[in-house]
């Protein structure tokens, strides 16, 4: 199993299976993103998101009721680590713009660009799609465990 190769300052932007991999608990890929969770808790970088992470990631709390995952969900978007970036007009006009050129689902498109506005020196996901996105500082966390490997 590799390593998550963290930035020394910045931001990192994690996608929502990050987060949901966070905050479960899923492994092996919580053990990958636990350095970056405690070098953020340290003040050495801020973990970045588009709002739209809080919809993406309470669907499965909200259906099956259960309100402990979805306030510790909560909590993880409340923390100081932590920075929600507003779907403002201008990041879905770069959206689309992204969408039109590389095919990514509106969702993704979104994610990818909010990272770009904000300057992010990482962008940790586990879907590969993400690699159409010219410019994009990528960590694919299952390329990270040797289970995909990586597309040219």
């Amino acid at each position: 199993m590799g390593t998550l190769t963290l930035p020394s300052s910045g931001h990192i932007y994690l996608d929502s299976s990050a987060i949901i991999y966070s905050v479960e608990r899923i492994e092996p890929h919580f053990s990958l993103l636990a350095p970056a969770w405690q070098q953020a808790e340290a003040g050495h970088f801020t973990v970045v998101c588009s709002e739209l992470v809080i919809a993406e990631t309470l669907v499965r709390p909200i259906r099956e009721h259960d309100l402990s995952l979805a306030a510790a969900f909560r909590s993880l978007f409340a923390s100081r680590e932590m920075q929600l970036i507003p779907a403002t007009r201008q990041l879905w006009d770069a959206a689309a713009h992204l969408r039109a050129y590389t095919g990514l689902k509106t969702p993704d498109a979104l994610h990818a660009v909010t990272a770009q506005q904000v300057g992010c020196a990482l962008f940790v996901t586990n879907d590969s799609d993400f690699r159409r996105v010219e410019r994009l500082p990528l960590a694919i966390l299952d390329d990270l465990l040797g289970d995909i490997p990586p597309k040219e």
